[in-house]
């Protein structure tokens, strides 16, 4: 076999000739849309079962494809690994939103999430969600652009990023401190401290 033939059966394998899967773009950029804190290439590639060297030259593609097309997402990679971020150049346009969206009624899910952060903080996306025994992934992320919750940090244990209230939140609901807050944490369940930051039982 040349070396045409190989290239040829690698494009065929992956699209690009490294022998990544012809789906490897489509499911990194699935996953780095809803992770809340940066990921490794070691922990995309083992989720996607292929090599860290594959991964990290897709993701290297798809950052410079989102900047060649003036996405107003940039793919970048910190500290930690890979997450996307909005562009500094669209920072007028999210403001603006995000002052607009104040005005907005929040949902009841939204208050009840919010709520569960007030009274657990710090606590993780993950066990907010098994305190409702829904997804909140969502609504965090509402909640977080709103000015109501903000990160706190991570577990020292499982690593998963924590959230706090804001000042904004006291300003919203007229507290001084979140000593003010109604004596309502006794009847949060009391069994999420056995519970790991995905929300399951360990």
């Amino acid at each position: 076999m040349t070396a045409e033939d190989v290239a040829t059966a690698g494009e065929e394998v992956g699209g690009t000739g490294d022998g990544a899967p012809p789906t490897l773009r489509r499911d990194l950029e699935a996953v780095l849309m809803v992770v809340d804190q940066p990921v490794s290439e070691y922990d995309l590639a083992r989720a996607m079962d292929v090599p860290v060297t594959v991964v990290s030259r897709t993701l290297e593609a798809l950052s410079r494809e989102y900047t060649e097309q003036g996405r107003g997402f940039d793919l970048r990679a910190v500290a930690e690994g890979w997450r996307v971020y909005t562009r500094p150049e669209c920072a007028d346009v999210v403001e603006h939103f995000l002052r607009e969206g104040q005005e907005v009624r929040l949902t009841q899910a939204a208050l009840e999430t919010m709520a569960v952060v007030a009274y657990r903080q710090p606590v993780s996306r993950g066990r907010v969600s098994a305190v409702r025994g829904v997804n909140c992934d969502g609504v965090m992320r509402t909640l977080v652009l709103r000015g109501l919750i903000e990160e706190a940090g991570h577990d020292n244990e499982s690593g998963a990023l924590l959230y706090r209230t804001t000042s904004y939140f006291l300003e919203r609901l007229g507290l001084r401190s979140l000593d003010e807050l109604p004596d309502l944490a006794p009847f949060l369940p009391d069994d999420i401290e056995g519970l790991d930051d995905t929300g399951e039982h360990t």
